[in-house]
């Protein structure tokens, strides 16, 4: 972030000079309900990025209030994605830790007058709130008295009710314009297993009571979050205020990251993960950090992806161009080149001696000299793609066809004779001639030709699975309602449709092939550009010692263009 300007760094940096605050302390605070996504890297970026750029901190803190949703295992991927992002933390927290203070401050607010316990039922609540031109109506039990709240309280805590049978309502205002301080539920009852705590809490507090007394418990200075909290500020500092913490942090919010083509509501992509559309939280058509990284995304790729989106208070659409745009510039350098041949034709070059091989010199990386040469094998019979020949082509059509000539890539110049079909009339094998004397690396002038296609040597090359992807969503604004991400957040477009309408049933195409056989010895999340074809990653949850898979990451071509 250290680069980038923005307005939190102005008001960080104007808190310091004013004596107003003496430190930085951020926090990144994932609820652990689900994988973490390109959205949530923003803002690992911007929290751990400007407290760094301050010399503070930024703890890591787990909001799991809700143990219905919550399990350990998006507790330690969301470690693994952070640590993995380049990030660390020098304070790890959980909510659930705080949850005895939680209770006390609860305790505060009833005999206050600031609390009361509700027998309405959710629905009733929600009858009872009003609307954006109707004030709320109050609950019958909103005048109870705090001793009759206190007891109420503490046998809600001992387990007396059942799930929904009461709540603790903090009491504000039922009249005022912004609806979540209508008497917001702050404490529900819920018999469910907590991940970190067991059956010790049978009521749990709610996320936007939490979240303020987390961030004051620990001395956070600067609450950063998206802006779909910033009606939440209110109630926020209510909390704080009311409950009279030592400490107040200052809530700021920043617009968040959506990406054109993309879901990123935890919710839906959830949907998707049990609905079997995907293949787990980390198949590589994910927006999650886990799945771009299976996909071969790196973390040197998104941080700068993200530091280029900037920081404001607007959330408009990124195309997701720009994202592929920075891995290309981030792997262009990084990555081997070398050979593949998807959808294998063989060729037969009848006049090169048959039990002879011989090995070509080839550069890993023109682009980065440093990285040296490679040897290829090359023999009578190789493959290349069947698409780079056609037994009819068009005009400017530069490869192979009955009588042309190209050049093979680091090899020799081949001329197509004899096109060998099956009894259904299919191209199976192709008969060329090559000429010794077009060797590459010789300084051959006699003739150029027009075409170059890559290859593989059949007699050594090594199967290969290669696993292309398309955009998972055709909806341009597919997360048209992820700031509004509950329950009962509206779900249909203007046509009536849900994003599950427009999952592209051809986002994934797998196809076997052929690889050079100084690859026999890839390792899952190694890294290649396969001429002509893009930049590939080796799958670590497919890949095995018989076979290598390969996630396409982004093609070679970019229609993103940087400003």
């Amino acid at each position: 972030m250290e680069n980038n300007s923005n307005f939190i760094r102005t008001i960080i940096k104007e808190d310091l000079e004013s004596g107003k605050r003496k430190e930085v302390i951020t926090r990144f605070p994932p609820e652990p309900n689900g994988y973490l996504h390109i959205g949530h890297a923003k803002s690992i970026v911007i929290n751990f990025g400007l407290a760094d750029d301050f010399n503070g901190r930024t703890n890591l803190r787990f909001d799991d209030t809700n143990p219905l949703k919550e399990d350990q295992e998006f507790v330690d991927a969301i470690k693994e994605d952070v640590k993995w992002l380049g990030y660390d933390w020098e304070e790890l927290h959980f909510a659930s830790n705080y949850f005895g203070e939680m209770y006390n401050r609860a305790v505060l607010l009833i005999k206050k007058g600031k609390a009361y316990v509700d027998d309405l039922s959710q629905e009733e609540i929600r009858q009872y709130r009003g609307t954006l031109t109707e004030p709320g109506k109050e609950s019958p039990y909103r005048s109870r008295s705090a001793e009759e709240n206190l007891d109420l309280f503490e046998r809600m805590r001992n387990g007396e009710f059942e799930n929904g049978a009461k709540v603790l309502r903090a009491k504000i205002d039922m009249s005022s314009p912004n609806l979540n301080l209508r008497d917001p539920v702050i404490y529900r009852v819920s018999h469910a297993t907590h991940h970190n705590t067991g059956d010790t809490w049978c009521i749990y507090p709610m996320y936007a009571f939490a979240h303020p007394l987390e961030d004051a418990i620990e001395g956070v200075t600067h609450s950063l979050c998206t802006t779909e909290f910033e009606d939440q500020r209110p109630l926020y500092n209510w909390v704080v205020s009311e409950c009279e913490m030592e400490s107040t942090p200052q809530q700021i919010e920043f617009g968040r990251l959506n990406i054109s083509n993309t879901v990123m509501s935890k919710r839906k992509l959830k949907q998707l993960v049990e609905e079997n559309y995907v293949d787990g939280w980390d198949d590589p058509r994910m927006p999650t950090i886990s799945g771009l990284r299976r996909k071969g995304y790196t973390p040197e790729a998104i941080r700068e992806f993200v530091k280029e989106t900037g920081v404001s208070k607007g959330s408009g659409v990124v195309d997701e161009a720009m994202l592929e745009h920075y891995v290309r510039e981030d792997l262009k350098l990084k990555a081997p080149r070398t050979m593949g041949v998807l959808r294998p034709l063989k060729v037969v070059i009848t006049n090169y001696p048959e039990d002879q091989t011989e090995m070509l010199d080839a550069e890993i990386n023109p682009e980065n000299p440093e990285m040296g040469m490679r040897q290829i094998p090359f023999s009578r019979e190789i493959f290349v793609e069947q698409d780079d020949f056609m037994e009819d082509p068009p005009k400017k059509y530069f490869r192979l066809f009955p009588g042309n000539e190209v050049r093979l890539k680091h090899a020799y110049f081949i001329k197509c004779n004899d096109v060998i079909k099956d009894e259904d009339g299919n191209v199976v094998e192709l008969h060329c001639t090559y000429d010794p004397e077009t060797k590459s690396g010789t300084g051959f002038t006699g003739r150029k030709v027009k075409g170059t296609l890559h290859w593989v040597d059949a007699k050594s090359a090594i199967p290969a699975e290669f696993r292309l992807y398309e955009p998972l969503i055709l909806d341009e604004d597919a997360d048209r309602n992820a700031e509004a991400d509950t329950d009962d957040a509206a779900e249909n477009d203007a046509e009536g449709k849900t994003f599950l309408d427009y999952v592209n049933p051809n986002s994934l195409e797998i196809v076997n092939g052929f690889i050079e056989p100084n690859m026999k010895d890839v390792k899952a999340q190694d890294k290649f550009q396969f001429f002509r074809h893009g930049y590939f990653n080796v799958d670590p949850k497919h890949t095995t010692a018989e076979k290598p898979v390969f996630n396409r990451i982004v093609s070679l071509k970019s229609s993103f263009k940087l400003k």
